[in-house]
C-alpha cells in the first residue's frame, strides 16, 4: 500500500490479492462470489404505508391495511426510503437513475398477503458503483456494484411454537429494503465475508442501515462458482459470467463468520462433485451453521417464474439532480476517507487507523479524544488500554464508562507531566471503575508525579549508597543503570518522574565511574 496526494486529497492505493487456490484430488480451482444484500433501510415508517417500521413489536402489532393487502388501499411512497437509497448509492459511488420505477414480483406465500411483492427490475433507483474491500495492511480488492434497487420486505412465518400450527407475523411486510447486487467479483471466502463487512460499516457511517445482522436488518445471499486458474479473468474481460461454472445460491446468510463458512464448503463441495465427474444444476442452498455444511433448499428459480409487470398502483419515479447534489454535499466523512485522514494528519500506521474507523462509534470517541491532542498518544490509549479493558468486560465503545473528556483529561495529566505513565494507568483505572474527574483524582489520592529535582537527588543518593555492590556491577555495564531507577520508583510509590530519574542515575553514576 501507498499514499498518493491528489491536490489536497489523500488517496490509500492498495494492491489487488491474488485468488484463493483450493487443491483438489486432481486439479487446482479457484472460488468466484458474487452477492445480494438485503438491507433495511433505517427509517421510522415502511416503504409504502405508515405504519411503523421498528424492530421487536409484538407480532402483527405494526400492520397497516395496505400491509395485509385490504382490497382498495393503494401504496404511498416514503420519500425519506428513497432519499436513504440514494445516500447509499453515492456512498458506493455508484450511479443515481434519475427515472426508475416499481414493478410486481409475483408469487404465493403465507407471509406474502398481497401475492405479489413490490420492487424494481426494470429500472432501479441506483446504477453501477464500486466499494473498496481491505483484506489486510496493503491488500484490497475493488468490488463492482451491479445495481441497488428498492424494495419491500415479506413477512416472517413461524414454525417452531407449536408442533402442529404455524403462524405468521406481518410486521415486516412493507419495510423498505435495499437489495445490493454485487458482479463476481469476490475470489476467496474471506473476501466475501469482508465485503458484506464493508457495506455494513459504510451504511452505518451514512446512518442508512443499521446493519444489524442478529435483528435481519442486513441478509446475503451468496453465490457461489469454481473454476480452473485463469478462467476468471477471461469472462472478467467479456463481463459474460454465464459460463463460468454452475453457481450456487446460499440464501439469508446473517453472519460474517457463517458466510466465510459456507463459501468455503460450498466451494469444495462443488469441487468434489466435478472432479467425480457429476454434474449438478443451479439450485438454492441454505446453510446449517451446526453442522458446518449448506443443504439444497429448492432448484434455482430464473426471474420469468416470478412474472414481473410493472406496478400499476405506482407512477415513475423521477427526481431531479439538484436534489441528489443535495444529498451528496451533506454525506459525513466515509470509513475509508477518515482513515486516510487519520493516517495523514494524525500520523496513524494503517493498523491503527483501520482499527479506529471500523465502527462509527469507535472513529468518534477517538476523534473527540484526539482533538487538540497528539494522535498517536490517543490512538494508543483508546486501542490499548481503552478497547482492552471493554473488551474484557464485553462492552461496546457506547457502554464505555470513561468518556472522551476523562480520557483526554488522563492524556494530558501525562503530557504536563503531572503523572507518569504508570501512574496514568492506575488512574485510568480508577475512573473506569468509580468515575471522576481525572485531575481531582490524582490531587486528592495524592497521585501527582515528584519532580522536585532536589527530592528526587536525595532518593538516587540514597539507593546508590545503600548498594555499592550494584553500582560497581552498573559500572561494568551500562544497561543495569535501570535497577537503580526501578529502586527510586519503588521508594516514591511510582511518582518519580521517570525521565529525571535515568538522567540523575546517569549523571551520579557517570560521576563515580
Amino acid at each position: 500500500m501507498r499514499m498518493e496526494r491528489q491536490g489536497k486529497m489523500l488517496d490509500l492505493v492498495y494492491d489487488t490479492p491474488a485468488p484463493k487456490v483450493f487443491s483438489g484430488a486432481k486439479h487446482d480451482w479457484e472460488v468466484v462470489v458474487g452477492m445480494e444484500i438485503h438491507a433495511q433501510i433505517t427509517s421510522n415508517s415502511k416503504l409504502f404505508s405508515g405504519a411503523s417500521a421498528r424492530f421487536g413489536a409484538e407480532p402483527n402489532a405494526s400492520v397497516a391495511f395496505g400491509d395485509a393487502a385490504m382490497p382498495g388501499i393503494l401504496p404511498v411512497l416514503n420519500e425519506y426510503c428513497i432519499e436513504q437509497a440514494v445516500r447509499t448509492g453515492l456512498g458506493l459511488n455508484a450511479r443515481i437513475n434519475l427515472y426508475s420505477s416499481f414493478d410486481r414480483k409475483n408469487y404465493f406465500y403465507p407471509d406474502l398477503p398481497s401475492g405479489y411483492q413490490i420492487s424494481q427490475l426494470y429500472h432501479p433507483l441506483v446504477g453501477e458503483g464500486e466499494v473498496l474491500v481491505e483484506l489486510g495492511e496493503g491488500l484490497a480488492r475493488h468490488v463492482r456494484i451491479e445495481r441497488i434497487h428498492v424494495e419491500q420486505d415479506a413477512g416472517k412465518s413461524i414454525h417452531d411454537m407449536d408442533p402442529h400450527m404455524s403462524f405468521v407475523d406481518l410486521n415486516r411486510t412493507g419495510v423498505a429494503l435495499m437489495e445490493i447486487v454485487s458482479k463476481p467479483d469476490m475470489r476467496s471466502p474471506e473476501e466475501a465475508a469482508a465485503y458484506v463487512g464493508k457495506l455494513r460499516l459504510i451504511m452505518r457511517y451514512l446512518g442508512t442501515c443499521d446493519g444489524n445482522m442478529q435483528h435481519g436488518s442486513l441478509r446475503a445471499d451468496v453465490n457461489v462458482s469454481v473454476c480452473r486458474p485463469g478462467d476468471y479473468e477471461k469472462f472478467r474481460e467479456s463481463g459474460d459470467f454465464s459460463h463460468l461454472g454452475t453457481r450456487c445460491e446460499i440464501k439469508n446468510m446473517n453472519s460474517l463468520r457463517f458466510i466465510q463458512h459456507a463459501v468455503d464448503y460450498e466451494a469444495r463441495r462443488q469441487i468434489a462433485l466435478l472432479e467425480s465427474g457429476e454434474t449438478f444444476g443451479q439450485e438454492t442452498r441454505l446453510y446449517d451453521p451446526d453442522k458446518g455444511e449448506t443443504r439444497s433448499m429448492r432448484s434455482k428459480e430464473d426471474a420469468q417464474d416470478y412474472r414481473y409487470f410493472p406496478d400499476p398502483d405506482l407512477l415513475p419515479l423521477e427526481i431531479e439532480q439538484a436534489w441528489v447534489d443535495e444529498i451528496r454535499a451533506a454525506l459525513p466523512e466515509l470509513p475509508d476517507a477518515k482513515k486516510a485522514r487519520f493516517m495523514a494528519d494524525l500520523g496513524l500506521s494503517d493498523y491503527d487507523a483501520a482499527v479506529l474507523t471500523a465502527e462509527v462509534e469507535s472513529a468518534a470517541y477517538f476523534e473527540s479524544v484526539a482533538e487538540g491532542r497528539d494522535g498517536k498518544a490517543a490512538a494508543n490509549w483508546v486501542i490499548n488500554e481503552l478497547f482492552g479493558r471493554l473488551n474484557k468486560d464485553d462492552r461496546r465503545i457506547t457502554e464505555s464508562p470513561v468518556s472522551p473528556a476523562q480520557l483526554g483529561a488522563i492524556i494530558d495529566l501525562i503530557a504536563s507531566g503531572d503523572i507518569s505513565g504508570k501512574i496514568a494507568k492506575d488512574l485510568f483505572e480508577i475512573v473506569y471503575t468509580d468515575g471522576g474527574d481525572p485531575a481531582e483524582i490524582v490531587e486528592s489520592r495524592g497521585m501527582k508525579q515528584v519532580t522536585d529535582l532536589g527530592a528526587l537527588e536525595a532518593a538516587v543518593d540514597k539507593v546508590i549508597a545503600e548498594n555499592p555492590e550494584q553500582v560497581e556491577k552498573a559500572r561494568a555495564n551500562p544497561k543495569l543503570a535501570g535497577w537503580f531507577v526501578g529502586q527510586v520508583m519503588k521508594a516514591t510509590q511510582g511518582k518519580a518522574n521517570p525521565k529525571a530519574v535515568n538522567d540523575l542515575v546517569a549523571e551520579k553514576l557517570g560521576a563515580q565511574g
